[in-house]
Order: C-alpha cells, then sequence, then structure tokens
C-alpha cells in the first residue's frame, strides 16, 4: 500500500474525449524513401519530443508475427507456477533475471508487478542462463523480436538526431557506434489488483537511458505520462509502439527534448503486460550536448564534459524512481 501522496487520482484526467490530451501518432512510413514525408516526420518528431517526450508510431516495419510470438511467450511464463519462475530470480549484482512484489521483507511498499529484466546488447553482457528455457518458444521469440527493435531502434535515432539539427548519424556515434550501443528489456505483469486506488503497477519515473520502445497491452490500459499536473492515460494503437525520450537524450539535446514522468496504474479488472525495449549509450562514454546545441540563445544546461551512463544508471539506482529529481539535479543550475 503506498503512502497517500503516492496514490493514483481515480479522478485524472485521462484524454480519452480530448484530443489535445492524446500523445502524437506519427507514421514512419516512406521515412527513409520519400523526402516530403521524411521532412513532415522530422517536424513531427522534433514537436513530439519538445512538447510531450512522448509519442506513437505506426508503419514502422517491425514484424507483426514476431510481436505476436513475443506477447505470447512471454504470457505463458508469468502464468507458469511460482516455483518455475523463481528459478530465474533476478541477480542483484546486474538486476537481471525474475521479479516478483511476492517473497520480499514484510512492511516493504512495492509497485504492484512482477517483471523480467534481460540484457541484449552488447553481446557479452547478454547471458543466456538468465534467458527463461519455458515456454520452449521463449528464447527464439525474444531473439527475434530483439533484432526486429535494434533496427527501429537505428531509425528513430537518425530520426531524433536530424529533428534536432544535427547529422542524422549523430546519436548513433554518441551512443558508441553500431558495436556499443547498448539494449536492454523489461517485460512487466501487472496481476489484477483488488485494490488499485491504494497503489500503483510502476511508480513515476523518467526513462535513465536513450529511448524506449513500449509496447503496450491492446486490451487493458494502465501507461499514463504527466503533462503538465495532468496523468495522461495513453490509449493503445493496435500495432504501434509507444516511443520515448531517456534523461540521456535530454542532456544530449541540451534540455530541448524532455524525459518526462510516467508510470503505470494497478487494475482489478483484468491483468496486462507490457514489454519496454530500451536503447542506451555505452556505458563509459560521458554524455553532454554537441556544440551546436549550445550558445548565446540556448546556454548549456548541463556541464561539460559529462557524466557517463554508468555512472549516471548508478546513481538512479541508489535513488530509485523519483520523478525526474535525477536528471533535474545533473542542471548547472542545481549546482
Amino acid at each position: 500500500m503506498k503512502p497517500p501522496s503516492e496514490r493514483p487520482d481515480m479522478g485524472i484526467i485521462s484524454g480519452i474525449n480530448d484530443p489535445n490530451l492524446r500523445i502524437p501518432v506519427i507514421d514512419l512510413d516512406g521515412f527513409d524513401d520519400i523526402p516530403e514525408h521524411r521532412q513532415v516526420v522530422l517536424a513531427a518528431v522534433g514537436d513530439a519530443c519538445r512538447n510531450w517526450g512522448f509519442f506513437h508510431v505506426v508503419n514502422h516495419g517491425v514484424d507483426i508475427d514476431a510481436v505476436k510470438r513475443m506477447r505470447g511467450a512471454w504470457r505463458e511464463f508469468f502464468d507458469l507456477p511460482m516455483e518455475e519462475k523463481k528459478v530465474y530470480a533476478n541477480s542483484p549484482a546486474t538486476y537481471e533475471g525474475y521479479g516478483s512484489r511476492l517473497g520480499v521483507e514484510k512492511g516493504a511498499i512495492l509497485d504492484w508487478n512482477d517483471y523480467y529484466f534481460l540484457n541484449l546488447l552488447p553481446s557479452d553482457a547478454k547471458n543466456l542462463e538468465k534467458w527463461p528455457k519455458l515456454p520452449c518458444n521463449l528464447r527464439e521469440a525474444t531473439e527475434k523480436y530483439s533484432c526486429e527493435l535494434v533496427n527501429l531502434c537505428e531509425v528513430l535515432l537518425k530520426a531524433i538526431s536530424s529533428s534536432l539539427g544535427l547529422a542524422d548519424d549523430y546519436l548513433h556515434r554518441a551512443f558508441g557506434g553500431s558495436d556499443g550501443i547498448s539494449a536492454c528489456m523489461r517485460v512487466n505483469y501487472y496481476p489484477k489488483c483488488p485494490q488499485p486506488d491504494v497503489t500503483l503497477g510502476l511508480s513515476s519515473h523518467s526513462d535513465p537511458g536513450g529511448i524506449t520502445l513500449l509496447l503496450v497491452d491492446d486490451d487493458v490500459k494502465g501507461t499514463q505520462v504527466r503533462k503538465g499536473n495532468t496523468w495522461v492515460t495513453v490509449q493503445p494503437i493496435t500495432g504501434s509502439f509507444v516511443v520515448n525520450v531517456g534523461d540521456q537524450i535530454q542532456i544530449l539535446s541540451n534540455g530541448a527534448y524532455k524525459s518526462v514522468e510516467h508510470r503505470a496504474l494497478a487494475n482489478s479488472g483484468a491483468d496486462r503486460l507490457t514489454i519496454a525495449f530500451f536503447c542506451n549509450p555505452r556505458g563509459d562514454l560521458p554524455m553532454a550536448p554537441p556544440p551546436q546545441l549550445v550558445g548565446p540563445e540556448s546556454p548549456a544546461v548541463y556541464g561539460q564534459p559529462g557524466i557517463s551512463f554508468n555512472e549516471y544508471r548508478k546513481y538512479v539506482r541508489t535513488k530509485g524512481a523519483s520523478g525526474r529529481a535525477q536528471v533535474q539535479a545533473l542542471s548547472l543550475a542545481n549546482n
């Protein structure tokens, strides 16, 4: 049970009837092939990153069958008996494996979800011993899905770079290039909750990394994005991914693009499954905005040479979920 100050306001605005309270939808079809559409996409990406920090992408090129197999395999995993899932209990050192709201010390205040966390890239960070063996198609489904999303991340990094007026490969290089970019995944399972008004499925936070691709549940809503003082419920769009800007993009854009708070509600009527794919910089690289984005009209928000992603991630994990406090703490205005 969350303390009252951290509980969801069940009277929130959901954005169902107000088109101004829906995250933007961006059609990627023809982005690499049709110059006129490319400019439309870049303008839409820039606007979404500045004003929302979130957007849907459709016609993204990801194999829909791979998405279906991925969803099905992980639903089967979370339906397994607890004893079988506990074989893959997460490692404190790497966070990798299965985590549950059950079986922890009495009195701990937890979010209402179970999860599975996997490292994917670079290849030497992948530990197949931590990948479930059941259901039997899960490993193959996860490999295929991951490859598809790496390709989509490359398209999005290109679009975000170009929308900032930078070379389209700038973020790819800033993240470490083809051999340096890191990727990981968290599958979230939200069981039915008897008292959804006194807890959260996932506490309010911003993502510490680069960009996140979220596959939401098509049938059960629950993901919310903060827009000013309003929590806006993300409306599922079948076949889409929800993209959000992480803290590292906010830093690299000199604060022009926003990493915003988001959270997940608990639900009493149905369970829910979401899959978050995180595309992050190489851990040892310092993150700081390029000279092109700093000047008299846009003074530096973050210092040079910048904090590495490994250092930042360690800092975030010591603080826990706390809205946007971590990235705000790096601002020169707070130092």
